[in-house]
């Protein structure tokens, strides 16, 4: 096993809430941001001397062996395929790319570099989720049939500009965001969504109007069938009277587990027809001793840092790679799809492996 990974961070917005540079087994040798307040920030937080202006120049680097792409959401597909030919890892935020087409040749990159490939999805490692999981593992839910999951994040329009001008935010249609709510299910079971029914809503406002995406939606709700049968109910919404939240609810033949709401209601689980509260672990256990502290997105940035370069030291795959990414990402494209030709059936494409 390697002891150090040499790593470089681009990003210094969201970047700046990963610990790479709290990780044992990592060194952060180098980071990249446009704006120069935000790139000494980052510099300064990750303790590296070399700091550079663009994702390009940082590639060009021979001192690192993998990058984590905090970068645009459109430009994640790009990014990461120009990073995986340069010969580096890649853990990418999320979505891993746009439409089903990037989705195609990003996998195709993966698999020609022979590099490491991991999404950054935080639902997989919220707290509860690990729990779920733990839980399906035992098959303590019996058959878990149906999940319900939602992402919803009020007044988005808020952040749509910066000094007037449209960030990539602004009309960005909520089904192409869609991995903080598919993550929930896939992330527990590994089912893949195989077809959609998507609607949206949206009230003509006019700050929708004239976006990069054409979209019409604040929010759209999609009904899933999975490859083995079960169904899902996913929500991504940017207007709604409910604060921001990620959560879900996993429905089982014998056990449910419902995660809390921002209204109130606490974890519960119910079994034998007993309902009951319940406090759910930090899991501060599967991580390396500075890595044992409050993080983003319910407690899932530690994790996230620590799978990917553990993935790395030991040459494994990473929990969430190429193909559990592109499963997670694929659905929420069709589901706009779907809520644009007003609720029709669609088949999800597989990016899996033959």
């Amino acid at each position: 096993m390697k002891n150090t990974i040499k790593i470089g961070i681009v990003g210094g917005g969201f970047g700046r809430e990963f610990s790479f540079h709290e990780h044992p087994g990592c060194q952060v040798t180098a980071v990249a941001e446009m704006n120069p307040k935000r790139r000494e920030g980052l510099r300064d937080l990750c303790r590296c001397d070399t700091a550079y202006e663009t994702l390009e120049e940082l590639l060009r680097d021979p001192n690192m062996e993998a990058v984590a792409l905090f970068t645009p959401p459109p430009e994640h597909a790009r990014h990461s395929i120009a990073a995986l030919r340069a010969g580096k890892h890649v853990l990418s935020a999320v979505p891993a790319a746009m439409s089903l087409e990037e989705c195609q040749t990003l996998k195709e990159a993966v698999e020609a570099t022979g590099r490491t490939y991991m999404m950054a999805e935080t639902s997989y490692y919220r707290r509860e989720t690990i729990q779920a999981r733990d839980w399906y593992r035992e098959g303590r839910f019996g058959e878990l049939f149906y999940t319900e999951a939602e992402y919803w994040h009020e007044k988005l329009e808020t952040i749509m500009f910066t000094d007037g001008r449209p960030t990539w935010r602004h009309g960005l249609p909520p089904m192409q965001y869609p991995t903080h709510s598919t993550g929930f299910l896939t992330g527990v079971t590994g089912e893949r969504l195989v077809r959609v029914q998507c609607t949206g809503w949206g009230d003509g406002d006019p700050i929708l109007q004239h976006n990069a995406y054409n979209n019409p939606f604040w929010c759209e709700m999609a009904f899933f069938q999975t490859d083995r049968g079960h169904s899902a109910r996913m929500i991504v919404g940017w207007h709604v009277g409910y604060p921001e939240v990620e959560r879900a609810s996993w429905y089982g033949s014998d056990f449910s587990f419902v995660m809390a709401s921002p209204v109130g209601q606490p974890n519960a689980i119910s079994e034998s027809n007993r309902a009951q509260t319940i406090e759910v672990s930090d899991h501060y256990e599967r991580l390396p001793e500075p890595l044992r502290h409050p993080s983003g997105h319910g407690g899932s940035h530690t994790h996230l840092t620590h799978e990917f370069i553990s993935a790395l030291q030991e040459a494994r795959r990473p929990a969430i790679d190429i193909y559990e990414a592109l499963a997670y990402t694929a659905p929420g494209i069709v589901a706009h799809e779907s809520a644009l030709k007003g609720g029709e059936l669609l088949s999800v494409p597989s990016f899996d492996k033959p």
